[in-house]
């Protein structure tokens, strides 16, 4: 190799060399130089808050049954018929509308005559007629049930008592299990020794209010010279469950 190559080969042996050593200084600097903190995210607490609140219930429904039993089907259903139509006279006379009566089950089934060898015939044809009745005036509830018994109904199946308009119910029951978390989530921050941030979530739960029954789960018979039964409708209960997740400074 003659001088003029070996020159330029020491030239491009240097200049490789200038190169490769920026690169590594360049990556070596790179990998040492570290990264900005991430940013902190404020810590938070979830609670759930409960409230309650309490209204004179001013509607009831009641289930009004009439039950007949005869030996052929013809003569049972013609006398549940006649009760039924005496108890709906009877519903008319006391002011409630027909739009606030409903049947909610009509039932024919046969009676067996049971024997040691099983069923030995029909004893008869029973039939079942039922109306949901809606008493929008409590004050009139011992005086409607005490109507549609003389007119025929022999099965009261309970009465329900509810108040018609729950918005104001729900409202206040809602600003007590606001308030009811807001409290348990300062108690708790209290404790921690932190303090108490803005709302960052809210979910609520309604309850149903409470229905009161007349008696105990099933039906009853009702005496032929039953009197005007006592009502107490009592208190309805709204309840409202409310999580909150608060921030914590």
């Amino acid at each position: 190799m003659n001088t003029k190559n070996r020159t330029f080969v020491l030239l491009l042996v240097l200049v490789l060399g200038m190169v490769l050593s920026g690169c590594a200084g360049t990556l070596q600097a790179q990998s040492v130089t570290p990264e900005p903190p991430a940013a902190a995210i404020p810590g938070s607490v979830t609670v759930v808050g409960q409230g309650t609140a309490y209204g004179q219930p001013d509607r009831a429904t009641v289930v009004v049954g009439v039950e007949t039993f005869a030996p052929t089907v013809s003569e049972a259903t013609a006398q549940n018929q006649e009760s039924l139509e005496g108890v709906m006279a009877a519903l008319e006379e006391a002011g409630i509308p027909a739009g606030d009566i409903q049947t909610t089950n009509y039932s024919l089934y046969a009676e067996q005559i049971y024997g040691d060898r099983g069923a030995e015939g029909i004893a008869g044809y029973r039939v079942s007629n039922q109306v949901n009745v809606t008493i929008r005036d409590i004050s009139q509830v011992g005086d409607v049930l005490e109507a549609v018994t003389e007119a025929g109904a022999n099965a009261i199946y309970g009465i329900n008592f509810s108040v018609a308009d729950l918005a104001a119910l729900e409202e206040e029951a809602r600003a007590a299990a606001m308030a009811d978390a807001a409290a348990r989530a300062q108690s708790l921050a209290d404790l921690g020794g932190v303090e108490l941030g803005s709302i960052r979530v809210i979910s609520e739960v309604i309850g149903q209010p409470g229905m009161p029954l007349l008696g105990v789960g099933g039906a009853y018979a009702v005496a032929e010279s039953a009197a005007a039964p006592g009502i107490s409708p009592g208190q309805l209960s709204y309840q409202v469950q409310v999580q909150v997740t608060y921030g914590l400074n």
